[in-house]
């Protein structure tokens, strides 16, 4: 069982993976496939899956019969992006924040998950200086879902780990992929080492 990720086809392969990834790939933890190239038996083999902030949502509903079975088998997904076409019943659309200023996009920890456990979330605030690359707003989440980072004096909900009735867990981040955000390097790989681990089963809370 491996770790699928897709691949936007409108990308390069690897474009965004590989330097923090590439130890996944090459040992056979994780496989990347094209998004225009994938089955429901990549879902099949799966036991974790990623999809980026550019997954084409509309073409992916015609997994969501692979994606519920998938997830009903207890295989955990980390979703990025804005929700506009759910796949589950229970997932609501993106909710932006209105006029956003600054103060808006202060970051808080109100859940230690292992994946962020321990790591200073302002360090993940700004790109190069510059605040609101880590998200605008929020996915809903799901009734039983655990808040883990909130945006602003509003706390919305910008991550969040839902644990499936069915079986399976979905972590959301509602922006960019989260081991792309913040300035620090280290701070990247720590995400990118522990975002493999959960999805494997090793990392848990």
């Amino acid at each position: 069982m491996t770790i699928l990720m897709i691949q936007p086809h409108y990308q390069e392969p690897f474009s965004m993976t590989a330097p923090l990834f590439g130890d996944a790939i090459a040992s056979g933890l994780m496989k990347v496939v094209r998004e225009m190239e994938l089955t429901g038996e990549d879902f099949a083999t799966a036991r974790g899956l990623i999809t980026t902030t550019h997954l084409d949502q509309i073409g992916f509903q015609r997994f969501s019969t692979d994606v519920a079975a998938f997830l009903d088998r207890g295989g955990r997904w980390i979703y990025h992006g804005h929700i506009l076409r759910p796949i589950l019943a229970e997932l609501g659309t993106y909710q932006p924040i209105p006029n956003p200023r600054r103060v808006d996009f202060v970051q808080s920890r109100l859940y230690e998950h292992p994946i962020f456990a321990g790591i200073d979330q302002k360090m993940l605030e700004t790109n190069h200086g510059v605040a609101g690359f880590y998200g605008r707003g929020h996915n809903p989440p799901p009734e039983g879902a655990v808040v883990i980072n909130a945006l602003g004096p509003a706390k919305t909900p910008v991550d969040w780990v839902w644990a499936r009735p069915q079986g399976g867990e979905i972590l959301s981040h509602a922006g960019n992929e989260f081991w792309g955000c913040g300035d620090d390097p280290e701070i990247k790989k720590q995400l990118a080492s522990r975002a493999v681990a959960w999805l494997a089963g090793e990392l848990n809370r």
